[in-house]
């Protein structure tokens, strides 16, 4: 594609309670956006049921703009379905996905524009090369989160990658024809398997307020990626539960012989209570994590909407996504 050929350019950003940066947000990306040659845009602001403000905020910037959309969700549905509900109306040449904390930083929206207009790719992924206030434990479970999915799961996911990317309108069409209700998706991006391009990015720290991705979300998305694109620790837990029962099937073999060729048996009721402990506590673990898979089976039958509109811009009808 010709580097200063028109195209029309669409960016999602959720927003859940970040009334203290959204509007500098969008002034800065606006600003980034100017400088695109060719580029037509629209911005999707989807407020993921905000309770601070925020959605009055985009609401009169919008008014002032017609180029900035507003969609609201009735509640807080997360940030993956926020996303989607994003993607879901979302219509472009191309779809840039980001945050709107500033720790994407808007101008790398120009980067991923020119890389894709070049290589032709259907997706333009942000790697974060390091991230401003990110603890030495935030960085320590993030390489570990990778390194797992990646050894468990079919489909591989970049190491380091953030849901700030760019998809091309088959990428954005193929990511909506996925209905699943847990939703990860870098995964998800990694499974539909179309020619990606990377572009290195230095996240910088945020310049107000506080994440809203606390430790329990954090671990709820790594389940949710984790159970969502592997059935490896079904697997596991089969070889597990094989490798115990020989062990016992060994250790009352040992017993019967020591019993017929000594006239004795091993006595031990501590040996015999921690016996049963590790192998209650290894069944409860697999029940456990067969029960994470059958919740997600239970979520898919209900066949519920992926959320639900409580408000959208002017002169559209309400949408929801089933």
């Amino acid at each position: 594609m010709n580097g200063h050929e028109p195209i029309s350019l669409c960016i999602v950003t959720p927003c859940y309670n970040e009334a203290l940066l959204v509007e500098q947000f969008l002034s800065t990306l606006q600003q980034e956006l100017e400088r695109i040659p060719g580029a037509r845009y629209r911005i999707i602001v989807v407020d993921d049921g905000s309770d601070d403000g925020t959605l009055a905020i985009v609401n009169r910037l919008a008014t002032a703009d017609p180029r900035i959309a507003v969609y609201s969700l009735s509640r807080n549905f997360g940030h993956q379905i926020a996303l989607s509900a994003g993607l879901d109306v979302a219509e472009g040449d191309a779809i840039v996905l980001m945050d709107s904390d500033l720790q994407h930083p808007p101008a790398v929206v120009r980067e991923m524009v020119e890389l894709w207009r070049t290589s032709g790719a259907d997706v333009i992924s942000g790697i974060r090369r390091r991230t401003g206030d990110a603890s030495l434990f935030k960085r320590w479970s993030a390489g570990m989160f990778y390194w797992l999915i990646n050894r468990l799961s079919e489909t591989p996911v970049v190491s380091g990658a953030a849901d700030f990317c760019l998809l091309s309108a088959r990428a954005q069409r193929a990511l909506h024809a996925m209905p699943e209700r847990h939703r990860f998706l870098r995964g998800m991006i990694s499974w539909i398997g179309f020619e990606r391009r990377v572009v290195e990015f230095d996240a910088p720290s945020r310049p107000g307020g506080t994440s809203k991705y606390t430790m329990v979300k954090m671990l709820g998305l790594a389940m949710d990626a984790i159970l969502s694109f592997s059935a490896t620790p079904m697997k596991i837990a089969t070889r597990v539960g094989a490798a115990t029962a020989a062990i016992g099937g060994a250790y009352l073999l040992y017993a019967l012989i020591s019993y017929l060729v000594r006239g004795d048996l091993e006595r031990g009721w501590a040996s015999l209570i921690a016996a049963v402990l590790i192998l209650g506590g290894i069944q409860l673990l697999f029940l456990g994590l067969m029960g994470e898979y059958v919740v997600r089976l239970f979520d898919e039958a209900k066949r519920r909407p992926l959320y639900v509109l409580k408000q959208v811009p002017p002169a559209e009808s309400g949408y929801e996504r089933t």
